[in-house]
Parts: C-alpha cells; structure tokens; sequence
C-alpha cells in the first residue's frame, strides 16, 4: 500500500506532521554537501508525489529548486497527488508531454518500463549503493527492471508497507515487552487483551486491500498463490489448510472486531484509533493520525514488521522511486539531480518529515532512524527484513488482478462467516484464481 494524503485515502483531515520549517531544512541540506556542477543552462522538469506531510512535500520542492539555482538549470516542480499519478502521467505518455524526472510506485515504474518510456540507471544505481553500503535486499529485489527494460530504470528513495501497529500500554501490563514474533503468538498476545470495548486482533477480513495481508500469512505458512512461473494456480494445498487452521481457531477465540468481514478501507484504521482494536497491519500513516489527534494512544503504541509462519516472514514493502524519461532533454541533468537527492544529508531529513524506510543499508545510522521516532524505528525493521511484493510468488498482471480481486479474503469469509469446510473454500479460490490467470 502506497502512503497516501490521509484524506483522500482514509478520511482524515490533511495535518503536518512536524512542525519544522521545510524551507530551512531544504537551506541546510543542498548547503552541506557539494553538488554536481552542471555548465548548461536547461530547464528540467520534475514530478513529485504528493504525500501526507506539507514539510515533506515542501522540502523535496525546496531542494530541487535551491539546487538548479545552484548549478544554473531552470527547476519546475509540480507536485502530484498520487492517487492521481496514473491518470496524470497516462495522459502525459499519450501526449508527449512527460516530465524529464518523476517520483512514482513500483507497479507504474514495471508498467512504463515494459513500454520504454525510461532511461536505464544501472551506473547510477551502482554508484549510490556502492557510496551508502549497499541496497537493502528486499528493495533490490523489488526493484529491478532488468527483465523488462534491459536494465534499472528507477533510483528507490523510500519504502512503506503494513507494519503491526500494537497497543503497548495494554500488551506490556499483561507481560508482552516485545512484538510477537509469529503469528501465534499474535494471537496469544491478542487473547490476553481481548477485553471489551478492545478486540485483540483487529485485522480486516473484508474485501478490501488491507485484508490482502491475509496473503502474506497464508504464504507465510508455506501456501502459494501460483507456481514459480507465474501461471498455474496453487491455491490448493496443505500448507494453505495449515493457515486456514490458524485462522479459523484465532476466529473461534473471538478476538477479532464485530463486523471486520464487511470492513471498509477505513475499518481497521477506525478500530485502532477508536481504542476498539488491539493489533492493526497498516501502514504509518495511522500512527500520524494518532499522534496529531490522539498524543495518548499513540504514547501507548508500539509498530514493527508482520510476524513470522513456520515458513518465515512474508512482511512485502512499497518501493517508492525516481526515473528519468526517455523525452527529456535534460537526461544529463537529472541523473545530477537524482544523485544529489539520495545524499544522506537530504534524505535524512526527509525521513523526518516523510514516513518512508531506508533503501540504503548506511541509512540506518542517520538519526531519522535513531529509535525517537516508533514509526520510523517500525519503518526500518521493515526495511531491513521486509520482502519483495508478491514474494515468494510471481509479482505480475494475474498477481494484481487477484489481489484486487480478493480472491483470499473471500475464502477467509467462507471459512469464518460462511461455514464452508476448508476443502470447499479452497476449491472455489483455486477455480476463481485460475480463471483469472488464465487470462494473462
């Protein structure tokens, strides 16, 4: 899941969140490191993503700007809602009117890569793994292009995804210090503190995106969506039976929230920051929310990775990413630009005002991720642990489209609402499953 501005993707209001002055901190980050010196005098232009912290949004225009002035190239920043990425930079391809450089996500970097519309980076990408210790795995693995376009056509700069959000104030007086470690004993710790008005283990088994998570336990248990081409189904078997057996003894616990099957994208959201849910798996943009509307629940709040099944930890990031256009005429310096962006002076006080994990592994030691901030702290462990989306299954077209589908929820609702044996549940999601790869 993409972090979005809150109040489009949830329902809250647009909030800063920290109080610092982005202009002062973009001053301070092009000021203390040297730049690239560029000769010509070109105009590049530069599409940002639009996210939920003002500071953030700010710094990133600040900094492009300050650095063309400094290296005499005209900047343009426009900064872009990305809920409305795809259908602004679909219009832009149709056109010919791309920018020469873009923030963008993992699908629509795949997406544009296989219709050629990139340069390739891979001296730049080594070049800035090589200076910062390396790309973390699960980014690496998650962003390479090669395949698709010959080569690495996007620079990550952060990464997100669901973190376990939990109720620490609750958790610690029942003798649970640390996070659960598996994903039995997030339930043990969920019945520990199943107690009206708290519900243990508040996470969606509805038909929306939060309950894919569901996907990621199944697979941490050792079930598969498909083969390891990518086209056969695999729904079917008995490391999913396993799963389903945790799920539904964690069910018949009565620890989830009333209602959790017919959720909203905002359920597990509202159950959390209404003191109604005791676990979530979201992303941070939950703890912002409590942190600006409710200080004492988000004291009490502790984030980290999914949990582990007995196959390992299946916990996917979101790789956000820079590329170059193919069109743009100013290629030459934007390669500058983008290198001048994963400095760790810039990127380290963009960590702090935009929710994203490190790419880098030498990121770890910048103070944005010095354990003051819990979501951040969160963050990194996901970096550091998190896999790549869909992994250990093929990250494709039929992937998505299953995904959107809600092919596993709604065998989870069969199990748990309406009844079915395992056998007959896993019947119906694999016949479902395959009909819809069978189009790809």
């Amino acid at each position: 899941m993409n972090d979005k501005p809150i109040s489009a993707a949830r329902g809250w209001t647009r909030r800063r969140v920290l109080g610092t002055a982005a202009s002062s901190l973009a001053i301070a980050a092009v000021g203390s490191f040297p730049m690239p010196a560029i000769a010509q005098s070109k105009k590049l232009t530069y599409w940002g993503g639009l996210i939920f912290s003002d500071d953030a949004n700010k710094l990133l225009t600040d900094t492009i700007n300050a650095w063309g002035a400094a290296n005499g190239v005209a900047t343009e920043v426009v900064m872009i809602n990305q809920n409305e990425t795809v259908q602004k930079v679909s219009a832009a391809v149709s056109s010919n009117t791309m920018p020469d450089a873009l923030d963008l996500g993992l699908d629509l970097l795949l997406l544009l890569s296989r219709q050629d519309q990139f340069i390739t980076l891979d001296d730049l990408y080594k070049k800035i793994g090589d200076a910062q210790g390396g790309w973390f795995e699960g980014t690496d693995r998650a962003t390479d292009t090669t395949a698709d376009a010959g080569g690495r056509t996007g620079i990550p700069f952060g990464v997100n995804g669901n973190l376990l959000l939990r109720r620490k104030d609750l958790l610690e007086p029942a003798g649970f210090t640390d996070a659960p470690k598996t994903w039995d004993e997030l339930v043990a710790q969920a019945v520990a503190v199943n107690k009206s008005p708290v519900s243990g283990l508040g996470l969606a088994l509805s038909n929306v995106g939060d309950a894919n998570v569901q996907v990621n336990v199944l697979q941490s248990y050792g079930g598969r969506i498909a083969d390891d081409a990518g086209k056969k189904v695999t729904i079917k078997s008995e490391e999913t039976r396993t799963y389903l057996t945790w799920l539904k003894d964690a069910w018949d616990k009565g620890i989830f929230p009333p209602g959790n099957t017919t959720w909203d994208g905002a359920g597990d959201n509202q159950a959390y920051l209404s003191g109604q849910a005791a676990f979530i798996a979201n992303t941070g943009s939950v703890g912002i929310a409590a942190k600006k509307d409710d200080p004492e629940l988000y004291d009490g709040s502790a984030f980290s990775p999914l949990p582990a099944g007995p196959k390992g930890t299946i916990s996917p990031i979101t790789p956000q990413t820079r590329a170059i256009t193919k069109n743009s005429g100013a290629q030459d310096e934007a390669k500058a630009l983008l290198e001048h962006l994963a400095q760790p002076e810039f990127m380290n006080a963009y960590f702090n005002v935009a929710i994203y994990g490190p790419v880098l592994k030498n990121q770890e030691q910048l103070s944005a991720f010095d354990g003051t901030n819990p979501i951040l702290a969160g963050l990194l462990n996901l970096a550091k642990a998190g896999t790549a989306p869909a992994y250990p299954d093929v990250y494709n077209a039929a992937w998505a489209d299953l995904s959107s589908n809600f092919i596993i929820p709604k065998m989870c609702q069969r199990v748990v609402v309406d009844g079915w044996d395992f056998d007959k549940a896993m019947d119906e999601a694999q016949t479902q499953g395959q009909i819809i790869y069978d189009k790809y």
